[in-house]
C-alpha cells in the first residue's frame, strides 16, 4: 500500500532506537552501530526483525551517523555502509510489507554540506522512496535537501524531525515550534515532528503548544532520561508507561509514532497494543494549541529608532574589578548629556571584566538609562544564556547586542575554555524566539557590522543572515577610510534596518598607531595618523573632537545615529562630541 494511503487510514508506527538497542545487546562492542552493517550484518538484521515482530510498520536504515566525520573514513566507505544498511533493512521489511526509511542525521559542522547530496544520491540510486531527516537542530538546509529529492523522485515521502529539550529549544537555540511551523509550510516536505532528547510527557506538552499543527505530525520520544552506571548510559523508561503516553500523543493528533534513544522492541510492543486498543474515534483527535503569552514592555530606544529620531549610543568599558564608581559616574555624565543608550562590552578580548548584563541592569535600575549589553557566544551555553535573558527581561533591559566573541588568548586556553554553542546570528534567533514564545519581553537585538572588513561582500551577506535571524539594527566599527564609507553606503542600501555609525576619538599619535596596527576591525588613514604627530594632550583632544564630529557628519546620510566609543574612560571628551552633534542635528 502507498504510504500516503496508509496514513489516511492508520497511525504509522515506527521502530525504536537502533544504537542504544545494539549497545544493550552487545555491550562489549564499543563502536558505532553503523559499521556493523558490514562487520555484523546478522546482528542488525536481527534487531530490525525484533522491531517488526513487535508491531511496527516502518523501520529506519542503520545509517543515522553514516558520514565521513563520525565514521572517520572516506566517502567510499560511507557509501558501502549505506548500501549494506539499505539492503539489510529491505530484507527485514519485505516479509512484513513494512516501509523502509532512508535515515539521515545532521552532519557535523566541520563537514562540507555537499556530503548531504552524496548521501542522498546513494539512497536514490538504491531506489529509496521514503526519507527521514532526524534529530536536526535547525531547518537551514532541509528545504534544499527536500527539493533535491523531490526533483529526482517526485513521489518520494519526506519526513523531517527535530530534537528539542523539554523547553522547546534545540541545541542550536532554535525554537522547535517555529521550526515545525516552517517545515509544515514547505511544499516539498510531507511530514514533520520531534524525536530524541525529550521523553514522551514533554513531547506531549510541546505538540500541544504548536501554533500550527502539521497535517502529518511525527513524534518519536526517548524512552525517558539517561542515567550513568559504571560509565555506561542507560535509559530506564518503563515500556507500559511509555505506551500510555504514546496513546495520548496519538489522541493529540500525531499520525506517525515511534521511539528514539532507549526504546526497545518491548516499548514498541506495548505501544502497538495501546494503539490497537484505542477507539477509531480517538485516532487522532486534534488538540487545541496553547496560545502564546505575550509579555508587554516598553522599549524607549526602539521607539525612537522606529520614529526616525537620530540616536546616540555610547560605549563604556566595564571595569576589570569590582570598583564601579568610575563606570557609574561616567554613565551619569552621559545621561546628563542626553545619551540615548549606553553599550557595555562583554569581556572584550576574552579578558574577565564586570559582567555586562549585571551592569546593564544596574544602569537601568539606578539611573534610568537604556543600556545595550553585549552578549557573546564565547562564554555561555544555551542554559546560561537563557537564564541571563530571563534576568535581563525581569530587570527591564530589553536591548542586547549579539556578538560571537573574541577567541580565548592562546596563553589562557589551558585554564579557560570557550563555549561557542552558537554564533551571533543563531543567538539573535534564539533571543527572538524566546520573545515570540512569551518567555521574555521582546528584545530588540543589535548586531555588529565591520565596515572595515577586507571582504565586505562576505560581511554584508553575514549581516543579511543576521537580519533574517532577528537583528533589528547594526552598530558599525569606527570609520576613517574612504573604503569604509563606501561599505557603509552599500550596507545602507542593502540592509532594511537602521545602522549606527561607529566613531572612536583618537587621543594621541601613539594611540593612532596602536589602533591602526593592533586593533582588529579598525583601519586609519595615514593622513589621520600624521595629523596627531607632535601634539600635546590638549591639542590632541581638540583634534579628536574636530575629527570625530567631521566623520560623524560625513556618515550621517547612511546612518540612523552614531555609536561613540569612549577611549580610556574619557567621558568628558565624548560629552564634547555629543554636544556638537546634538546641536547640529537636534537629536
Amino acid at each position: 500500500m502507498d504510504i500516503r494511503t496508509y496514513l489516511q487510514q492508520h497511525v504509522l508506527l515506527f521502530d525504536g532506537a537502533m544504537g542504544t538497542c545494539y549497545a544493550a545487546r552487545y555491550p562489549g562492542d564499543q563502536v558505532s552501530c553503523e559499521p556493523e552493517n558490514l562487520t555484523h550484518p546478522e546482528r542488525i538484521l536481527e534487531i530490525h526483525r525484533a522491531y517488526l515482530e513487535a508491531g511496527c510498520r516502518a523501520i529506519k536504515t542503520n545509517t543515522f551517523a553514516a558520514n565521513t566525520a563520525v565514521m572517520e573514513c572516506s566517502f567510499e566507505q560511507v557509501r558501502e555502509i549505506i548500501i549494506a544498511g539499505w539492503r539489510i533493512a529491505c530484507e527485514a521489511a519485505a516479509p512484513a510489507d513494512a516501509f523502509v526509511f532512508a535515515d539521515i542525521g545532521p552532519l557535523p559542522a566541520l563537514l562540507d554540506e555537499n556530503e548531504y547530496y552524496r548521501i542522498l544520491d546513494t539512497f536514490l540510486e538504491l531506489g529509496a522512496e521514503h526519507f527521514l531527516f532526524e534529530t536536526f537542530p535547525d531547518d537551514r538546509i532541509l528545504p534544499a535537501l527536500a527539493a533535491y529529492i523531490r526533483e529526482r523522485s517526485p513521489e518520494a515521502f519526506i519526513l523531517t524531525s527535530f530534537a528539542a529539550a523539554p523547553d522547546g529549544f534545540t541545541r542550536s537555540g532554535s525554537d522547535v515550534r517555529a521550526l515545525i511551523g516552517r517545515m509544515a509550510a514547505c511544499k516539498d516536505i510531507d511530514a514533520v515532528g520531534l524525536n530524541c532528547v525529550s521523553g514522551p510527557s514533554h513531547m506531549l506538552r510541546l505538540i500541544g503548544e504548536l501554533p500550527v499543527r502539521p497535517l502529518l505530525l511525527s513524534v518519536m520520544p526517548n524512552a525517558g532520561y539517561p542515567t550513568m552506571v559504571r560509565g555506561r548510559t542507560f535509559f530506564e523508561g518503563d515500556p507500559h508507561y511509555f505506551a500510555s503516553r504514546m496513546g495520548e500523543i496519538a489522541r493529540a493528533g500525531a499520525r506517525i509514532l515511534g521511539g528514539c534513544c532507549g526504546t526497545t522492541p518491548a516499548h514498541i510492543v506495548c505501544t502497538a497494543e495501546k494503539l490497537a486498543a484505542l477507539p477509531p474515534s480517538e485516532l487522532p483527535r486534534a488538540a487545541q494549541a496553547a496560545p502564546n503569552v505575550s509579555l508587554e514592555a516598553r522599549n524607549r530606544l526602539a521607539e525612537k529608532l522606529q520614529a526616525g529620531k537620530r540616536i546616540i549610543a555610547v560605549e563604556l568599558d566595564p571595569p576589570a574589578d569590582a570598583s564601579l564608581t568610575k563606570f557609574m559616574d561616567g554613565a551619569r555624565t552621559l545621561k546628563q548629556c542626553g545619551v540615548d543608550a549606553v553599550t557595555i562590552a562583554d569581556c572584550p578580548i576574552a579578558r574577565a571584566r564586570a559582567d555586562s548584563s549585571m551592569l546593564a541592569a544596574k544602569l537601568h535600575r539606578e539611573l534610568d538609562i537604556d543600556p545595550i549589553p553585549h552578549m557573546t557566544c564565547r562564554d555561555r551555553n544555551i542554559n546560561a544564556t537563557k537564564a541571563l535573558l530571563f534576568g535581563l527581561s525581569g530587570e527591564g533591559v530589553h536591548n542586547v547586542l549579539t556578538v560571537t566573541g573574541d577567541p580565548i588568548p592562546g596563553a589562557d586556553r589551558a585554564e579557560v575554555k570557550g563555549v561557542f554553542s552558537f554564533n551571533s546570528a543563531m543567538l539573535a534567533a534564539y533571543i527572538r524566539d524566546l520573545g515570540e514564545q512569551g518567555m521574555v519581553a521582546p528584545f530588540t537585538v543589535y548586531g555588529a557590522l565591520n565596515v572595515n572588513a577586507r571582504n565586505f561582500d562576505a560581511e554584508l551577506k553575514k549581516a543579511v543572515r543576521k537580519v533574517e535571524s532577528g537583528v533589528a539594527a547594526f552598530l558599525t566599527q569606527p570609520l576613517f577610510t574612504d573604503r569604509s564609507f563606501e561599505n557603509l553606503r552599500l550596507a545602507h542600501e542593502t540592509l532594511p534596518v537602521p545602522i549606527l555609525g561607529g566613531v572612536i576619538p583618537i587621543v594621541s599619535h601613539r594611540n593612532a598607531l596602536f589602533m591602526h596596527h593592533e586593533v582588529a576591525g579598525i583601519e586609519l588613514t595615514q593622513e589621520v595618523i600624521d595629523r596627531y604627530e607632535g601634539l600635546d594632550r590638549a591639542a590632541a583632544e581638540e583634534l579628536a573632537v574636530e575629527l570625530s564630529v567631521e566623520l560623524a557628519r560625513r556618515m550621517e546620510p547612511d546612518t540612523a545615529g552614531w555609536y561613540l566609543i569612549t577611549p580610556f574612560g574619557r567621558v568628558g571628551l565624548i560629552a564634547r562630541i555629543m554636544e556638537q552633534l546634538k546641536a547640529d542635528y537636534n537629536c
